[in-house]
């Protein structure tokens, strides 16, 4: 089983993502790390990185191909990333979602662990998170027609606004008992 874990930045995708796999036993994979790590090799931050690549499609069809490909030849792993459940579409699809201060508080709390992108404010993390998801739209939609933040075709939303990543979590396994998959 395949389970892939989109949403908003800020909603808790790679920490819910790391503990349903390690819950499982599975692999986990986060397609945010490949990309910050593609950024770092050109000396660029993520969001120079995702600027880049409104006009060069290598930024994001990298890892989408790479995505695709493990979503073809593996099974049993978590993928975290925007557009997983379109290039998996066989995989359990969960959507996580959190009101927009709440995923600010947060973006600027892990961005004291993060040199590559640190923020001063909340304030700030708000700005740049706002400015991520116009540039993520408007790529998806220019390169596949899609738009990563509708939340049709999921099998779970859960929004994160009040809940701690455990609750996250026993709501996604939950699910997956639900569905027959564990």
């Amino acid at each position: 089983m395949i389970i892939v874990i989109c949403g908003e930045a800020g909603s808790g995708k790679s920490s819910v993502g790391r503990e349903v796999a390690r819950k499982l036993g599975y692999k986990f994979y986060a397609i945010g790390d490949i990309r910050r790590e593609m950024a770092l090799k050109r000396g660029m931050s993520l969001a120079e990185f995702n600027k880049l690549g409104e006009s060069e499609d290598f930024t994001d069809r990298e890892v989408d191909r790479y995505q695709e490909g493990l979503g073809k030849k593996e099974d049993n792993f978590v993928m975290v990333g925007r557009t997983s459940a379109h290039f998996i579409p066989h995989a359990f699809k969960v959507f996580l979602d959190a009101d927009l201060d709440e995923r600010a508080r947060r973006v600027f709390q892990d961005s004291r662990n993060r040199k590559e992108e640190s923020y001063s404010s909340v304030e700030e993390a708000r700005k740049a998170i706002v400015e991520r998801r116009e540039s993520d739209e408007g790529r998806y939609r220019k390169y596949y027609g899609i738009n990563p933040f509708d939340k049709k075709g999921y099998d779970l939303v859960v929004d994160a606004t009040k809940i701690g990543i455990g609750e996250v979590v026993d709501k996604v396994m939950v699910a997956l008992r639900k569905a027959g998959k564990i």
